[in-house]
């Protein structure tokens, strides 16, 4: 394992987890509440980023396999979520600010923030052999999580404006990031004689791969079901702070506090699957996490009291970590060097195809069943479904790539 790379690797996950947290806390508000963007189209910024990123990032993820080039094109992505999500923290300061340039801003910051996963996933490779990489990528996690506490906390004294912790996190970010972006020395470096227009000239090879990639690499299973149970975790994360609101009439300050506890969990559930995974195996300790949610989440919904409620979530903090680490280094055991980029695309759409769907069950089950607490924890429950979907797709569905050099995965 390099550690030089984990710290470089790790510290750029710590920093870009501050902004995140902070523009969903904060700008999900503001742009919403004061800015006056309806709900529709703020949800739509999601979609059409989505859209975007499933037209370019598997493009751009086939040319860095061939061509060589990650880290050039994440400090690209890096560099646009700076400058458009500082741009539109900035703009919304001034008086009768112009919510759809805003909105606009945020939707390319939006693609961008994503964009970046497309080059970082896959640079686990650099990092560490097979047999530590669960544990680099527990590593990775538990920086993210630990990222999105301290951000929470540095922007604490500025809560009370959804606008004043935005600019600062924005900067801290970059500067965080910096590191990574100048110090980090991938082992193959980008072809000098290649330019964007190599792209669009390769762009109808890189079509036709999608349709190779999907056919034989051993990847495909583990994706599928990767969407089915990220979908369901994706839903109850975008709708934690509204079920606790409806079903225990929450106060903020006491959701706040406990999201911080899950994120402490989440940090410590990633080191915890990381060393897990290396020793057992990563998809025997993925369908272990999967397990767990089965379980814990017909239980939050079944909680009779807050008190209880908090129990059964702190604890789903630990799977929280540990099935984001996991899934990550079990992928790169299942993909050959010549197609992480691409794979970690697929890879990284899917993990926003999420919020694309999930959303449509949750919204469905409210909306024929009313806003009751019961049809909150009927929402809650049936997201089990999702997971036990996956987890029999990884169970069963089993493949055997012609692509020799996949043939390494860990299982």
């Amino acid at each position: 394992m390099n550690k030089k790379k984990l710290f470089l690797w790790s510290l750029y996950d710590f920093a870009n987890s501050i902004v995140f947290i902070n523009f969903l806390l904060y700008f999900a508000q503001w742009i919403v509440v004061d800015g006056g963007l309806s709900d529709f189209w703020y949800n739509a910024i999601f979609a059409i980023a989505t859209v975007l990123l499933f037209l370019s990032a598997p493009i751009l993820a086939a040319f860095t396999d061939k061509h060589g080039g990650r880290k050039y094109f994440l400090n690209i992505s890096t560099v646009g979520t700076f400058v458009s999500y500082g741009l539109a923290a900035f703009l919304a300061g001034f008086d009768n600010p112009n919510i759809f340039i805003i909105a606009l801003l945020f939707l390319v910051g939006q693609y961008f923030y994503q964009l970046s996963f497309v080059f970082y996933n896959p640079m686990l490779e650099e990092i560490a052999d097979t047999s530590h990489r669960a544990r680099a990528s527990g590593i990775g996690q538990f920086s993210n999580a630990l990222g999105q506490v301290v951000g929470l906390l540095i922007t604490l004294p500025l809560a009370g404006s959804r606008l004043a912790p935005l600019v600062p996190s924005v900067i801290i970010f970059f500067i965080l990031a910096l590191p990574m972006m100048i110090f980090f020395r991938e082992s193959r470096q980008r072809e000098k004689n290649v330019n964007f227009a190599t792209i669009k000239n390769e762009t109808i090879i890189f079509k036709k791969k999608f349709f190779t990639f999907f056919a034989f690499s051993l990847a495909t299973p583990m994706l599928v079901a990767f969407f089915f149970f990220n979908d369901a975790l994706i839903t109850v994360s975008n709708n934690y702070s509204i079920y606790m609101e409806r079903v225990f009439s929450t106060p903020d300050k006491t959701k706040s506090i406990l999201l911080m506890a899950i994120l402490v969990m989440s940090a410590i559930g990633g080191i915890i699957a990381g060393w897990l995974g290396d020793k057992i195996g990563t998809l025997k300790t993925l369908k272990i996490i999967l397990f767990g949610w089965i379980v814990v989440l017909p239980a939050i919904a079944l909680a009779p009291n807050f008190t209880i409620f908090v129990i059964f979530t702190v604890v789903s903090g630990l799977l929280i970590g540990s099935v984001w680490a996991t899934t990550r280094a079990y992928m790169s055991t299942l993909l050959s060097s010549e197609e992480m980029g691409y794979g970690f695309s697929f890879y990284t759409i899917f993990e926003r195809f999420a919020t694309f769907f999930g959303p449509l069950a949750w919204g469905g089950i409210i909306w024929s069943l009313g806003i009751a607490p019961s049809s909150y924890k009927i929402a809650m429950a049936t997201m089990s479904v999702f997971v036990i979907v996956g987890f029999i797709i990884l169970s069963v569905w089993k493949r055997k790539s012609l692509m020799a050099s996949s043939t390494n995965a860990n299982i």
